[in-house]
């Protein structure tokens, strides 16, 4: 499978390189928790040199991608170092791909191992007839599955082969939704994930090794795989695993495991304050009484509820702004003293920002324009997507990120709108594009358009407008139905309105705007 590689210009501190080095240096804390294991930062190093001993005997190498479908579980961490330490590069997906999606990343990566979940072994084990690149399926928790148990072949693997790789080195391939309607594989580079691990511990997450950090968001995420995972384990903190987020279940935990840093999204923060478990009197006030510092990325924090959090808590939210080609922390409000309401902070140590008009000529303060971002932190391309690189990347290293923004003379930065029409839906993105792909191979839909609408609990949730064909009657039904068996759920309308006519521009173009006013 590999295809071989030199050390470049020597070691790079990468999250194997930072495991080993902090393990040699608190061996005995503790590095993660969660409802099946409690493992020391020996231990953790120990599980992960077992797990690179597997995925080598396998021939996984330099140039090979190993693919990790699974959830907040303790094989992930151990996978994920394993694949670095062994050269390779991970592929993360979300264990609530639709099938089609899953199928497109897997063949789309060339990924010759897969480490998935119980839930999901079964399905790609069916697809490996139309995977020829994928060789082996290893499984967690293999009981109902004809394939070899992860655990298993990790307790019975041996020494592995030390391999530095360089800071250019791919590390990564995270697959994001693209305009086109599919998916494209942001290459990060061992660099570009370590740099934002430096940054984003200099900024806006600011953690030692005495904290114990929340993670409850899904680690295939870039937000909490390189913030929370890799920043964790880079200072030696204890890392708290959550396989998914219940307002009081996870308050409990936190107040169990005395968490001290929360890495959040805004829907985490509107269930607690919308269930009332964090009113005055309240028992889930109780897991939070630990907590120092409380992070929301991934979407935009609605300024109501950073504020009633904080006169309910008395703990002010820091929040960020980045995305999955920045690796992914661009800013953040801890840049500064004082955070202001709506902003979402300054750049990041050594990221460099611009907003630009059409032309790319810088905007004056006070103006909108497309924020561009460059630094070490900023992705190499998309993976066999030249198109699509040179739309992203300048020649000098800029990268568009499609997002419209606003910064006043202090240079803090205002979100204002999103160019390329991204709905944001739990802090994942879902393109119109793609949903509208789905929508047009039902045979009654002559046109669709997607667009984003404001939600209180998710932040945004899509809504879709069809126009049916001449003579044909739309089913609803029907369509929610194919929508949920081709996308994820988060990407699944909500609302699906029969229109007689969609608003158009001259040039044909979907006038999403007015539609949103619908």
């Amino acid at each position: 499978m590999g295809r071989g590689g030199t050390p470049g210009d020597g070691p790079v501190p990468d999250l194997a390189r930072r495991l080993r080095e902090t393990a040699a240096r608190v061996p005995e804390r503790t590095a993660l928790v969660s409802a099946t294991a409690r493992w020391s930062y020996s231990e953790l190093h120990d599980r992960v040199d077992r797990a690179t001993a597997l995925l080598q005997r396998l021939g996984v190498g330099p140039g090979d991608r190993v693919a990790l479908v699974l959830g907040n579980v303790p094989a992930f961490l151990e996978a994920y170092a394993g694949v670095l330490r062994a050269g390779a590069a991970f592929v993360p997906l979300l264990p609530g791909l639709a099938p089609d999606e899953l199928r497109h990343a897997l063949a789309d990566s060339g990924t010759s191992v897969a480490v998935v979940g119980a839930e999901r072994a079964a399905e790609v084990a069916a697809l490996r007839a139309e995977l020829p690149d994928l060789e082996h399926l290893l499984v967690v928790d293999a009981a109902e599955v004809d394939a070899p148990d992860w655990d298993e072949e990790v307790a019975g693997a041996g020494t592995p082969e030390l391999i530095e790789r360089s800071p250019e080195d791919l590390a990564a391939l995270v697959y994001t939704s693209g305009t086109t309607g599919r998916p494209k594989g942001a290459m990060l580079t061992r660099g570009n994930l370590s740099a934002n691990q430096t940054q984003s511990l200099a900024g806006r997450f600011e953690v030692g090794e005495d904290d114990v950090v929340l993670l409850v968001l899904p680690l295939a995420h870039i937000y909490a795989l390189n913030v929370g995972l890799g920043a964790c384990i880079a200072v030696g903190a204890t890392m708290l695993l959550v396989e998914r987020f219940e307002p009081a279940a996870t308050l409990e935990a936190m107040r169990e495991h005395r968490a001290s840093v929360v890495l959040g999204a805004p829907p985490m923060y509107v269930a607690w304050l919308e269930g009332g478990y964090v009113d005055d009197g309240s028992v889930g006030r109780q897991g939070l009484e630990s907590v120092r510092l409380a992070v929301s990325g991934a979407a935009p924090l609605p300024v109501q509820t950073l504020t009633r959090f904080a006169d309910l808590t008395g703990i002010v939210i820091e929040e960020g702004y980045g995305l999955t080609e920045a690796a992914p922390s661009v800013s953040a409000t801890s840049m500064a003293p004082r955070p202001r309401p709506g902003s979402v902070g300054l750049p990041l140590p050594e990221v460099e920002l611009r907003l630009v008009d059409d032309d790319g000529v810088d905007v004056e303060p006070g103006d909108p324009g497309e924020v561009w971002v460059r630094g070490p932190n900023v992705f190499q391309g998309y993976w066999n997507d030249p198109e699509a690189t040179e739309a992203a990347l300048t020649a000098d290293g800029w990268l568009r990120t499609g997002d419209v923004g606003t910064q006043d003379h202090d240079g803090f930065l205002y979100l204002v709108d999103r160019l390329r029409d991204l709905i944001i839906v739990n802090g994942f993105n879902v393109y119109p594009r793609e949903v509208e792909r789905v929508l047009h191979t039902v045979g009654s839909v002559a046109a669709a358009a997607v667009v984003g609408e404001p939600h209180r609990l998710t932040g945004e949730t899509v809504v879709a407008h069809v126009v049916p064909r001449e003579g044909a009657q739309i089913d609803v039904g029907e369509l929610e139905a194919r929508c949920r068996e081709q996308l994820a759920r988060y990407k699944v309308p909500t609302r699906i309105e029969v229109v007689d006519h969609l608003p158009y521009t001259a040039t044909g173009k979907v006038r999403r705007r007015l539609l949103r006013s619908v």
